[in-house]
């Protein structure tokens, strides 16, 4: 066999897989669009049982029900059972749970408590004016603790 053969025989196999490949998708689009008409036919029909549910129905709703339900056999016959899914989103599980290390609760350094009288300024939130007016002082945010006015008024 000689090379162009070889190579004529590889085309001719690559044409094939690519026309199956073609059908494949073909088929994969027509049940796309089967699903759709299937979704729309069941959305509208959805929609007219809602309306007479509430009491909201116009004169022609029982006759489009009908004609709905008949085009929803007819899709039925030619594409198989329609499956009809919850329109209820289950929310997703959120782990917010915190499993402390094999020591428990002495993985975490304890914080030094600050008496509740002491004012702590500068740490946290914006600094205030007198009048109770946020100033803007920039720079690193400082604090008083009862050990630094203790240590001042002792001197």
């Amino acid at each position: 066999m000689g090379l162009m053969d070889k190579v004529k025989s590889q085309a001719t196999q690559l044409a094939e897989k690519a026309q199956q490949a073609g059908q494949a998708g073909q088929a994969k689009l027509a049940e796309v669009q089967a699903k759709r008409k299937g979704d729309a036919l069941l959305l509208e029909f959805g929609g007219i049982a809602y309306t007479q549910q509430v009491g909201r129905a116009d004169a022609t709703a029982p006759a489009r029900a009908a004609e709905l339900v008949d085009q929803l056999r007819a899709f039925e016959a030619e594409h198989g059972p329609i499956s009809v899914t919850s329109a209820t989103i289950a929310p997703a599980p959120v782990d917010c749970t915190f499993i402390p290390g094999s020591s428990g609760a002495a993985d975490t350094p304890e914080q030094p408590s600050t008496p509740a009288s002491t004012p702590v300024t500068g740490g946290g939130g914006m600094p205030t004016s007198t009048g109770g007016i946020p100033q803007s002082t920039g720079g690193i945010p400082t604090g008083s603790y009862s050990s630094d006015t203790e240590s001042e008024e002792s001197s």
